[in-house]
C-alpha cells in the first residue's frame, strides 16, 4: 500500500491562488514604480532617437521587445545604420553585456519555476531587475513577483520607445542629444553607487581604463575599455583572493 507521504510527494504542488497572484503583481507593480520612471521617459528618448536617425517608428518597438537590451541597443541603432559586419555586433555586443555573466552568480532564478519563467527571466535580466531582485529587501520574493517586475521593467522601455517614435514621426525637427539620456542615467547610477559604498579605487580604475582607450583606440574606446575594465577587476580579484589566502 502507497503511504499518504508518498502519495504527497508526487503530486505536483497546487497552483496559486488567483489573490496570491494578483498580490505578486500588485508587489511588483509597487517595487518597480520607481524604475519605471526612469524607464519610461528614457524609452520615450530611444523611440525619438530611432525615427530622427532615419528609421521606421516600429523599429523602436522592435528593438525594445525581441532585443531589450538597453544601452546596447542605442549603440545598434548606429551600427544598423552602417550595415556593420554581424561578427562586430555579436562582440560589441558580447562586451557590453559582459557583466550579465556575473549577474547570473547571484540572480535568483532559482526561485522562478517553469521553462517559459526561468527563460524570460534569462532574457529580461537588465541592471535594474538584477538591483531590485538582489537587494536585502527581496529575499522574501516569490519568483512570480520577480517575473512580473520583469515583465513591467519591459513595458515601461517598450512602452515609452513605442510613444517616443511615434512622437518622433510627427515632430517636424530633430531633438539634438536625445541619446546622451542614457549616459545621464548610467553617471547619475554611478554617483548613487559610489554615494553608497564609497569606493573609490574602481571608478578610479574605470576612468584610467577609459582613458587608455581613448588615446590608443579612439575608434573603438567603448568596447576596448569595457574590455580592459573588466580584466582589471578579474586581476584586482585575483590578487585579492591570493593575498586572503596567504593570510
Amino acid at each position: 500500500m502507497t503511504s499518504h507521504s508518498a502519495v504527497l510527494e508526487r503530486c505536483p504542488p497546487a497552483p496559486p491562488e488567483p489573490a496570491v497572484r494578483h498580490a505578486d503583481f500588485r508587489a511588483a507593480l509597487r517595487d518597480s514604480s520607481s524604475v519605471g520612471l526612469a524607464l519610461f521617459p528614457l524609452g520615450i528618448a530611444f523611440g525619438m532617437l530611432v525615427v530622427h536617425s532615419g528609421l521606421a517608428w516600429w523599429w523602436a518597438t522592435v528593438f525594445t521587445t525581441f532585443i531589450y537590451a538597453g544601452s546596447l541597443e542605442f549603440l545598434l541603432v548606429g551600427l544598423v545604420l552602417v550595415a556593420t559586419p554581424l561578427a562586430q555586433v555579436a562582440l560589441t555586443a558580447l562586451l557590453v553585456n559582459f557583466r550579465h555573466v556575473f549577474y547570473a552568480l547571484s540572480f535568483p532564478l532559482h526561485r522562478v519555476t517553469g521553462r517559459f519563467g526561468k527563460a524570460y527571466s534569462t532574457f529580461a535580466l537588465t541592471d535594474e531587475a538584477y538591483a531590485a531582485s538582489t537587494s536585502e529587501s527581496a529575499r522574501s520574493w516569490t519568483g512570480r513577483r520577480i517575473v512580473w517586475l520583469q515583465v513591467l521593467c519591459q513595458v515601461y522601455w517598450a512602452g515609452g520607445a513605442t510613444a517616443g517614435a511615434l512622437v518622433g514621426t510627427v515632430l517636424p525637427f530633430e531633438l539634438a542629444g536625445l541619446d546622451f539620456a542614457l549616459t545621464a542615467l548610467f553617471v547619475v547610477l554611478a554617483v548613487d553607487a559610489f554615494r553608497e559604498r564609497r569606493d573609490i579605487p574602481t571608478p578610479v580604475l574605470a576612468l584610467v581604463c577609459a582613458l587608455v582607450a581613448m588615446v590608443l583606440f579612439p575608434q573603438q574606446m567603448l568596447p576596448v575599455a569595457f574590455g580592459l575594465f573588466t580584466a582589471a577587476l578579474l586581476l584586482v580579484r585575483l590578487v585579492a583572493r591570493k593575498g586572503s589566502a596567504r593570510a
